[in-house]
Formats: structure tokens, sequence, C-alpha cells
């Protein structure tokens, strides 16, 4: 139910806040080549475009069986993961200039009428809404009967919560700053995205596409297990194992290595960037 709280909730967030900037825009502008009915034309079909793919990546796993079907849900885990990884490198390099490249796109749109607007609207809106699916799918994975239950009621209070966020960033910005918003939850979703990987590695594992090369790695059972409830958050937000494999725990290291290697690279690169322009 956390996780997919804390999902929404940030995905919602962005999403919110790229139409705010869109409605401000179109409002500023004040003609009737580009309306807000183009707008909302362009959220209903973000939206759609995240309902088409949840109704495909179902209908694809309901003809699926065995290990097909091991393996596609193994697929998508695995997809959702780099998803996660690359949407914060994407929003830590351009996070800051964001605004000014809607507008720049919406602009662009524009001359040419307020259906190519819409499109710009439909694929920023759309990319947020696809991402969620996919983590949402992911993390499903994990969950049946009630828990399963639990974890669509923790998706709709995250989008309840991220309205209040995005007004609170938008009134309020000197208390909620959006830079410090998406700094700290950037790191609860590398972490989200480490858990995905050991999950989906163990699928491979129990499918036999994958050795464990040894196992358990350690024991720590005693000290803190997956049963207890903050055992289950640890596993369930960080990818934490009581007893995990070598692999499990090469998986959880090297993505962090990767993660970090990454995030220096996109810190370092507008610097690079802005050094070669003078």
């Amino acid at each position: 139910m956390g996780n997919a709280l804390f999902i929404v909730w940030r995905e919602s967030v962005e999403a919110i806040l790229v139409v705010s900037i869109l409605y401000a825009w179109i409002r500023a502008r004040g003609d009737a080549t580009v309306t807000l009915k183009h707008l909302w034309a362009g959220v209903a079909g973000g939206v759609g475009l995240a309902a088409v793919l949840a109704v495909v990546m179902l209908g694809v796993q309901s003809q699926l069986a065995g290990n097909a079907l091991e393996a596609f849900q193994a697929g998508i885990v695995f997809i959702a993961a780099i998803l996660i990884t690359q949407m914060v490198l994407w929003m830590r390099k351009h996070g800051r200039h964001m605004k000014r490249e809607l507008e720049a796109g919406m602009a662009r749109a524009s001359s040419t009428g307020g259906v190519a607007a819409a499109v710009v609207a439909a694929i920023a809106v759309g990319r947020e809404g696809a991402e969620t699916v996919l983590f949402l799918y992911g993390l499903g994975l994990e969950q049946s009967g009630g828990a399963l239950v639990q974890m669509f009621i923790g998706a709709g209070l995250g989008f309840a919560l991220a309205v209040a966020t995005a007004w609170l960033i938008q009134r309020g910005s000197r208390i909620l700053p959006s830079r410090t918003f998406f700094r700290i939850t950037e790191i609860v979703l590398f972490m989200l995205a480490a858990a995905l990987l050991v999950s989906g590695a163990e699928r491979l594992i129990n499918m036999g596409w994958l050795p464990p090369l040894y196992e358990p790695l350690w024991d720590t059972s005693a000290l803190l297990s997956e049963g207890s409830t903050l055992g289950n958050i640890a596993a369930a937000f960080a990818g934490y194992r009581s007893q995990p494999s070598l692999m499990a725990a090469l998986v959880w290291f090297g993505y962090w290595a990767v993660v970090l290697v990454l995030t220096r690279r996109a810190v370092a690169m507008p610097a690079a960037s802005t050094q070669g322009a003078r």
C-alpha cells in the first residue's frame, strides 16, 4: 500500500505540475489558436494512452501461462525499474528547465494549430500515466487478495495527496520548494527501483534462467525478518532480503554502483555544457 501510494503521489505531482504549466501558458497567450479545450483534450488523450497500455498488458498476461507468463512479468518489472531510474535522472538533468522546455514545445506546436498543442499535452501527461501503469503493474505482481485491494487504495490516496502537494508547491513554494520535493523523493524512487530489480532477478532464479551462485549469502533474519512489519517495508521499499542469494546481492549492489555513476554524470553534464559555452 505504501509503495503504491508513493509512486502515484510522485507521478501525479509531476503530471499536475505539467498541466499547470501548460494551463498558465495558454491563459497568458490569450488567443483562439490554442485554447483550454485543446489542453483538456490532450490531458484526456494522455490518460487514455495510459489506460490502453494497462488493458494491453493485462490482455497479454491473460494469454500467457507458465514460464512465458513468469518471463513477461519479470520483463515488466525490469522495464519499470529502468524507467524509474531514467525518469529520476531525466528530472535531475532537465527538471529546472522543464517549464521552459514545455512552453517552447507548445509554442512550436501552436504554429500548426491547436490539435498539435493537444498532442504535446497528451504526450507529456501520457508519459507520466504510462510510467505509473508500469510501476503499479510491477508492484501488483507481488500482491494478491486483500493486499492487492490495499495497493489500489494506496494508489487512490497517493493521487489525493498529490493534488494537495501540487497545490502546496504552487501556492507555498517557500514552504515546500519543488527542488526539495524532487530531491527527497528521487532517493526513495531509486530504492524502489532496486527492490524491483531484486524481485525480477529472483523470478529468473526461480525459473532457472539465472543461477543463485550461492545462498544464503548471509542471514540477518534474527535481526530483521521479512515477516515482520519493518522487514516487510524494507523489502518492498529497498529490496532488503534477510537471506539473499549472491546473485540478488550482486544485482542490488550493481544497481547502486550504476546509479552512482549515472547520477554524477547527470550532474556533471550541465556544468560541462556551461563551460563549453563560455
